[in-house]
């Protein structure tokens, strides 16, 4: 539950600071997107930025005019009705989500209250103040059969987080607001605030360690930088677009070719790297085999454009 007299000192005429910029809701603040998404808006915006996560505040940012972080559970109806009836987004950027594919297919009804209630929830408090609504979603909502994929290309997840995705995508759609769909494809990046591991990591603390590892081979993606998704959220946002926008880096990898070129960049061994095929793990949930996305629309539309993975290492890694 949230602290109504703390919001009401927070926004006492329920305008942004000055009147101006736009009052922006983020949920799944705390998580690496949301982030490097609070992050760029603070710097590059002058919109007034309501983060909410579960628990603790986790971001490194001082509260402010135009920042503050509430505790809010979307999977409280309620709580979510009265949370946005208190503080009228002008934006609801819907980040919050059980991403782990395993977790979710051991846990489906945490992973539906989590993925489809709680987004229903928003959407219904959205409709009542006619709020925009951005939606991140993900690449499992396709079978993995015919990628990369475009917009327009038909659906079919092959596992249950897939499908608990695609069931919030729909709820979106068939919304009676001005809606945005942001799927996107195995985001990477460092992490501000926390030890949350991340494929490039993983690979330079097992190699620096001498310790072998096994990596998948047979699973295509093109992996996105994650401060390179906060950026095509910001341009969906600036150029009010609409629809649904494939938002991902450019390069189609294996996670072997991931791991293989963050151990070329800091000259490991890479005799420590076995290739393997996805059936050597036993995992919950299937995973779509040839995913990644052609991005032409959000280029085009947008003036999105990704930085190579060559180059994020290098920010990443120094």
């Amino acid at each position: 539950m949230f602290n109504k007299d703390l919001m009401s000192r927070f926004l006492p005429s329920g305008e942004g600071e000055g009147g101006s910029g736009l009052r922006l809701l983020v949920t799944g603040s705390n998580g690496l997107l949301g982030q490097h998404l609070i992050k760029m808006l603070i710097e590059s915006t002058s919109h007034q930025i309501i983060a909410t996560g579960r628990g603790e505040n986790r971001l490194p940012f001082t509260v402010s005019e135009r920042y503050h972080y509430f505790s809010l559970d979307i999977t409280d109806g309620i709580a979510v009705h009265d949370f946005i009836l208190s503080y009228k987004p002008d934006v609801i950027i819907h980040a919050a989500a059980m991403t782990q594919p395993d977790q979710c297919e051991e846990n489906e009804v945490s992973c539906w209250n989590v993925n489809v209630t709680a987004t229903r929830f928003l959407v219904d408090a959205a409709e009542l103040i006619q709020a925009r609504f951005i939606y991140i979603s993900t690449d499992f909502v396709f079978d993995g059969l015919n990628g990369p994929y475009k917009e327009t290309d038909e659906t079919g997840p092959v596992n249950y987080y897939g499908s608990s995705k695609l069931a919030a995508e729909k709820s979106v759609m068939e919304s009676k607001l001005q809606w945005s769909i942001v799927r996107t494809v195995l985001v990477y990046g460092n992490i501000l605030v926390g030890n949350r591991s991340n494929v490039i990591s993983w690979v330079k603390d097992n190699l620096q360690n001498h310790q072998p590892i096994k990596v998948v081979d047979d699973q295509l993606r093109t992996p996105t930088y994650v401060e390179d998704l906060a950026k095509g959220i910001l341009l969906i946002l600036a150029k009010n677009a609409t629809g649904i926008y494939h938002v991902s880096g450019e390069e189609s990898m294996s996670p072997y070719d991931m791991a293989a070129a963050t151990a070329d960049y800091l000259h490991l061994d890479k005799s420590l790297m076995t290739k393997v095929n996805a059936d050597t793990f036993t995992q919950p949930a299937k995973r779509p085999l040839k995913t990644g996305f052609i991005i032409e629309k959000a280029k085009k539309d947008l003036g999105y454009q990704p930085i190579s993975f060559k180059e994020s290492l290098k920010k990443m890694l120094g």
